[in-house]
């Protein structure tokens, strides 16, 4: 008899060791030795000088900088995530709380009549504990998932963070490209109104005829339409960055400057190094180890649950609680339930529970796959970007050139005002286009740092 009583408990600990989750791995994924599009802007397998923290100090721009603090403590949507985050933590907190006893008191008073014993003031005074046994893990079980959605919400908040890092980069990049093409335009129309004075003293003269003055006063006002877009647009980019950092539109504002900066050369992590650094990622192989958690809880439902209680207290008729009370206890199982005819429903539920981890792993696979591509296509664009830059530059070069010549011709003249108005309509397309592919280009930079993951580490979500 001693024996068994000593087998008893080594028993129930072998038994609450149980799990009847599957053993748990990360989803295999076929991951590239390499990225292909490598080049002179985008060097490869620089995993240790990849962005980290605040990514965007490689721009190194102190209005971005101050801008994207604000946003960190003003935008709604970050706050937001925030919260969904706390939400998740709360959650798994609760699940904790599975694993401990719970405890509660109860007391209570009463006066009675009756013919048989008269008037009694019946009052007790009690304490109560319960504790179900995880014989097969489905507390451990629920603990786990909690903890890993948990992990995935730390990870959706990470992604969300750096989303709106990168859409405010980018609003911010975009203003820029339209604070330069509003100096270029606003430089050309200074221009095309000195062509314009020269077409009309050279009409006065009788040198030039009234076409040349329409063709001039043409390009103009052409020059200036399109200057009082840009200006449009860049209202509507100051707008979109006063969203972005948790301000109104109206009482936010942008000092512009002049030129654009160049975009920088951004060290590309490995293939392996981008599914470590992307929390979206993360997110991915979080939600199927939380899913793969619940395919035991539902394999539970098969086994029986046992849950242990004890109580005590004092209990007394006469009103007398503390002095002539009686002390009552009892311990026991408080439950020991095992559903035998349920029409299917704990199979139909390990089921479902099979295709939600089927599904999360599906959707791991396929945000990884996303991951490689907005890698792949960040660093082509970054590439071939470079190169058309390069040669727009040239071909900015050419029509500057073309156009002093066309204007010098003219005044002496050895040409005609359309050879003027072509040549500078020429050149003012090669700087808008050369503008366009610088901000386009910066655009590209901020696009990968965000597809290889930004400065995000891990943390809680991996």
């Amino acid at each position: 008899m001693r024996a068994a009583n000593a087998i008893l408990p080594l028993a129930l600990l072998g038994l609450a060791a149980c799990s009847t989750a599957p053993t748990y791995a990360p989803p295999a994924v076929s991951t590239p030795a390499a990225f292909r599009d490598n080049g002179p802007w985008t060097p490869a397998s620089m995993a240790d000088a990849a962005p980290t923290g605040d990514w965007w100090a490689v721009f190194a721009d102190p209005a971005l900088d101050g801008l994207e603090q604000r946003l960190a403590g003003g935008n709604a949507s970050l706050a937001q995530a925030l919260a969904r985050y706390d939400q998740a933590r709360a959650l798994a907190r609760q699940a904790r709380t599975g694993l401990y006893p719970t405890v509660g008191v109860e007391a209570g008073a009463a006066s009675q009549r009756t013919i048989s014993t008269g008037r009694t003031d019946p009052a007790g005074v009690s304490a109560s504990a319960a504790y179900e046994l995880d014989l097969w893990g489905r507390v451990r079980n629920q603990v786990a998932a909690g903890r890993a959605d948990a992990q995935a919400s730390a990870a959706d908040l990470a992604a969300v963070r750096l989303s709106l890092q990168a859409q405010l980069a980018d609003a911010y990049f975009q203003l820029r490209g339209a604070d330069a093409q509003i100096a270029v335009l606003s430089s050309t129309a200074d221009a095309y109104r000195q062509a314009l004075d020269l077409t009309r003293r050279r009409q006065a003269g009788g040198a030039s005829s009234a076409l040349d003055t329409g063709r001039a006063e043409t390009q103009l006002a052409a020059a200036l339409a399109q200057q009082e877009q840009a200006q449009a647009d860049r209202a509507l980019l100051e707008h979109a960055l006063a969203v972005l950092v948790g301000e109104p539109a109206s009482g936010f504002s942008v000092a512009a400057v002049e030129g654009l900066s160049d975009a920088p050369r951004t060290p590309v992590s490995t293939p392996s190094a981008v599914l470590q650094r992307r929390p979206d990622v993360a997110a991915a192989e979080r939600r199927v180890a939380a899913a793969n958690a619940r395919i035991g809880v539902a394999r539970v439902a098969w086994f029986p649950t046992v849950t242990l209680a004890a109580s005590g207290g004092w209990q007394s008729t006469g009103g007398e609680l503390l002095t002539t009370a009686n002390r009552v206890w009892a311990l026991g199982p408080a439950a020991a339930a095992l559903p035998l005819l349920d029409g299917g429903a704990r199979k139909a539920e390990v089921a479902r529970s099979r295709a939600v981890f089927d599904e999360a792993a599906a959707g791991y696979r396929q945000t990884v796959l996303d991951a490689f591509r907005e890698v792949e296509d960040q660093m082509a664009l970054a590439n071939r970007l470079a190169a058309a830059q390069a040669r727009q530059d040239e071909a900015v070069d050419a029509a500057v050139r073309t156009a002093a010549l066309a204007t010098t011709r003219y005044r002496e003249g050895a040409a005609s005002y359309l050879d003027v108005v072509t040549a500078q309509t020429a050149e003012l397309d090669a700087r808008r286009s050369a503008l366009d592919l610088r901000t386009r280009r910066l655009a590209a930079s901020v696009n990968l740092i965000r597809a290889l993951g930004g400065g995000w580490r891990g943390g809680e979500g991996a």
